[in-house]
């Protein structure tokens, strides 16, 4: 059986950091170090982490006081910041920069006096973290209905900003929808939506080109995985997401002569390499890296953990 590998695929340089927090942490304060939230949405990666130290909580209220506590990377609202500051905890932020630069983005878009629509998924930590990070009332539309439900004049002043794990691809229809109701709107450049979410996605529809099924490898609480899966099925391939190679259905093979597997950006390449080796166990495999976007993007650590 053939198996592709999309490339790029699993781990973006956010989730390296932040991963890399919590390690670098336990080692420089000893354990255990406190982490509010799930760090990145991976059981394995989370786990991996407990072993090592690592608590991890939903609520600060949870976190002894003088504890060292990490924000995940999806980010946080202003309230649990200050609710840390109050406390004297100590605070190391994994908040990925991508994510820093949207709430960036928001506040000065409210500065300026314009009303601030965000695009996401509604509950998840991120879209609630941007949410509390903007000192005002934030519109939230999750598709193309929800932008004609928005109850404000076609003149109104708007800006919009969104997710980092949706692509262009994602939120264009959106965009294109509150443009075209709305005169007077701003939004950030292309460019400084994710380029993960998008790289990987790209390299989707690629492997979707070559194969007969696509396995992706990620969380199911993962909206980019989800999303991986989701491009998949809507080109015509069947699509599954696997948490590892013990979730692997044979019968989803049955026909397949091409296997493709890709890696949601909070997978690690060991779980990839896990459903490899259910592969080989149904039969032989030969394995090929897709040509792809090169990322050799790295975020820089927290001064704190750097320094000496």
């Amino acid at each position: 059986m053939e198996v592709y590998l999309a490339q790029p695929r699993g781990f973006c340089a956010g989730v390296v950091r932040a991963i890399e927090i919590v390690e670098r942490a336990l080692e420089k304060y000893g354990p255990p170090v406190y982490v509010r939230h799930e760090i990145v949405h991976n059981k394995y990666v989370v786990e991996s982490l407990k072993a090592k130290g690592a608590i991890f909580v939903e609520d600060l209220s949870e976190v002894p006081p003088l504890a060292v506590t990490v924000f995940s990377a999806h980010g946080v609202a202003r309230t649990v910041e200050e609710e840390a500051a109050a406390r004297g905890l100590p605070v190391l932020n994994a908040t990925c920069p991508l994510v820093t630069k949207v709430h960036n983005q928001g506040k000065r878009y409210m500065s300026k006096g314009r009303t601030l629509v965000l695009i996401g998924h509604a509950g998840h930590p991120e879209v609630e973290g941007t949410m509390g990070q903007v000192p005002g009332p934030v519109l939230l539309v999750q598709n193309v209905d929800d932008v004609a439900e928005l109850t404000l004049p076609t003149d109104a002043p708007l800006a919009y900003i969104t997710q980092t794990t949706l692509s262009v691809d994602d939120t264009k229809d959106i965009i294109a929808a509150l443009q075209a109701r709305f005169t007077d709107i701003q939004g950030p450049d292309i460019r400084d939506i994710c380029y993960a979410t998008q790289n990987r996605q790209s390299a989707v529809r690629d492997l979707s080109k070559l194969v007969d099924v696509i396995l992706v490898v990620g969380a199911a609480n993962s909206s980019n995985s989800n999303r991986l899966r989701e491009i998949g099925t809507e080109v015509g391939v069947a699509s599954y997401l696997i948490a590892d190679g013990s979730e692997l259905n044979p019968d989803w093979l049955k026909d397949a002569k091409a296997v493709g597997i890709t890696a949601g950006a909070s997978a690690p390449e060991v779980l990839v390499d896990d459903v490899i080796e259910a592969l080989r166990r149904i039969g032989p495999v030969k394995v090929s890296v897709l040509p792809g976007r090169e990322e050799n993007i790295e975020f820089r650590l927290p001064a704190e953990l750097t320094a000496g």
